[in-house]
């Protein structure tokens, strides 16, 4: 009999090992973007807070109750506790016309990814407005970093196995473009972030709706 995988706790509100290359690119992408911006699967907020340090009106949900917790004291009402995948926002946001959605080392995590993305796609087409954007970034995998991690050693450590809760879906470039293409996106733009050209730690890709 299988039991439900327990959300992450979050012990402390600094940034995670991902943020440092992470966030440069995410606020590249982002350009000149004022908001509203939703960050699905916030976290302790931390990227968020960066963004609203920035000016940039966000709010953010979780299905971590530690994680919305030590987010909301440092900047109260913007983040809300939700499951990702449930399909529906909190009532607190949910009259907000979102311009723009972000979700960092999220997806790889979900069972359901296309649902994930459909979702953040009603978000974005709500009222019949067209134009939204998404930014996501996961893990990146190709050829060569796959090679690469089995002659020295790696692969085990890097598929997190033995992490509960871990990485369940594993995206290169194509598989992530399909996918948002296939869920209604156009793709403009792809990024890599973290080690050099395709030993990338993780991967941006930028996509709006029609």
């Amino acid at each position: 009999m299988s039991s439900p995988v327990p959300h992450y706790k979050y012990q402390q509100s600094g940034e995670g090992f991902a943020h440092s290359y992470l966030l440069p690119i995410l606020m590249d992408c982002l350009g000149e973007c004022s908001g509203p911006i939703l960050d699905l699967g916030c976290g302790n907020g931390w990227i968020a807070r960066c963004l609203l340090d920035a000016g940039i009106d966000v709010y953010g949900v979780d299905a971590s109750i530690s994680g919305v917790e030590i987010a909301n004291g440092l900047a109260p009402g913007r983040f809300f506790q939700l499951d990702v995948q449930s399909g529906q926002l909190p009532v607190e946001l949910d009259s907000i016309s979102f311009k723009t959605v972000i979700s960092t080392e999220v997806i790889e995590h979900l069972y359901d990814p296309r649902g994930f993305l459909d979702f953040a796609n009603r978000i974005l087409t709500r009222g019949g407005q067209s134009g939204g954007k998404i930014v996501v970034s996961t893990p990146y995998h190709g050829y060569l970093k796959n090679l690469v991690l089995a002659l020295v050693g790696k692969t085990d450590s890097h598929f997190t196995v033995l992490w509960d809760g871990g990485h369940i879906k594993f995206f290169s470039r194509s598989t992530l473009e399909s996918m948002l293409v296939e869920r209604g996106f156009i793709v403009e733009r792809f990024e890599g972030a973290g080690r050099i050209p395709y030993l990338w730690k993780s991967m941006l890709v930028a996509a709006r709706t029609v």
